[in-house]
């Protein structure tokens, strides 16, 4: 898969130092210096899978519900959560009120790890403090890069949604785009902000935004479909998210649009639309890695003291562009849903 300059530049090499801890500690992988910790590593282990003490862990996101990228992140969890022996509590809202509750209800539970969204910081950083008083470790994941380590997240999983905007926004430059609408489906959301902020930088035409409500796809279409219209010079449309991108094109169609068409994230649907033709790419952020890495990380924290990035630098999943010259070799990991 290819991977622009910017993706590049970004710190990655917490990814393999969790993939290879996990692989160690599960592989029961030795050496003769390893002494008493490969040793207790051996006996953690049988037949590929964790055999160290049941643990239970609750994952809280800001998922809506239908979101296909979402049940993407969930099966990374639940596939981590398999391997280590652990109970996997999985709960989404994505008001965030709502999703403080859940948190809440999770600490009530005491289980022994949360991994948790941050798309609303500022709502989430007094149950995340209880938390974290109360002895729980907890990871973010996905939303909240800016805010993990004020809100003393032993870890965060995902990508810096500015870089992953400016890189995009770059690439617009190459492809004659003049005018972009960047579409924000959730109001107040700071990854989704960011992205668009992050596109608006790097593009060098215009950059327009376009609130729109995400949990309602007939109202997305008309709304776009309204824009377009409106505004006939827009030649591009930049989405946020897979299932606004394919409403986008039946907006395109509707409107008799020429504008172009490029998104944030995956599905199976998405890429038999890049292959079309009808989307030109799409930012792959990873959403599988991520719920694996938060499950998997809290389980090497409690059985080994392992925390990616030494509690400095987080583990970046993405971005990189799925495009005509790369999406055969993503489509078959898409038709499972893990990509």
């Amino acid at each position: 898969m290819s991977r622009t300059p910017l993706a590049r530049s970004r710190r990655v090499a917490p990814v393999v130092a969790v993939a290879a801890a996990a692989t160690l500690i599960l592989a029961g992988c030795s050496s003769s210096s390893g002494g008493k910790k490969a040793e207790e590593a051996n006996n953690n282990v049988s037949a590929g899978k964790a055999t160290t003490p049941r643990m239970t862990i609750a994952m809280i996101t800001h998922a809506p519900s239908g979101d296909t990228f979402w049940d993407t992140i969930r099966k990374g969890a639940q596939t981590a959560a398999a391997k280590d022996n652990i109970k996997l509590i999985y709960s989404n809202d994505e008001n965030a009120g709502n999703q403080a509750n859940l948190v809440q209800n999770a600490i009530d539970q005491k289980v022994d790890g949360i991994a948790v969204t941050l798309a609303k910081p500022d709502a989430m950083k007094a149950v995340v403090a209880k938390a974290v008083k109360a002895g729980i470790p907890v990871v973010g994941l996905n939303a909240g890069l800016s805010d993990w380590k004020k809100q003393h997240l032993l870890s965060f999983f995902g990508q810096d949604e500015s870089i992953s905007g400016e890189a995009l926004g770059i690439k617009l430059n190459s492809t004659g785009a003049k005018h972009a609408l960047c579409v924000i489906q959730v109001q107040g959301a700071v990854n989704l902000e960011q992205r668009c902020a992050g596109v608006k930088k790097g593009f060098k035409g215009k950059t327009d935004k376009l609130y729109v409500n995400g949990a309602d796809m007939p109202s997305v279409k008309s709304t776009i479909n309204a824009k377009l219209k409106q505004d006939s010079s827009i030649d591009q449309v930049v989405t946020l998210g897979a299932p606004i991108a394919l409403t986008a094109e039946q907006s395109v169609s509707e409107a008799g649009s020429k504008a172009k068409i490029a998104t944030f994230d995956l599905n199976k649907q998405l890429i038999s639309s890049i292959k079309d033709g009808d989307i030109e790419f799409a930012v792959d952020q990873q959403p599988y890695l991520q719920g694996y890495l938060a499950v998997d990380a809290l389980w090497l924290y409690k059985n080994n003291g392992n925390y990616s990035g030494g509690g400095e630098q987080p583990v970046l999943t993405g971005p990189a562009f799925v495009d005509k010259s790369n999406v055969d070799a993503i489509a078959t990991f898409a038709a499972k849903g893990t990509r």
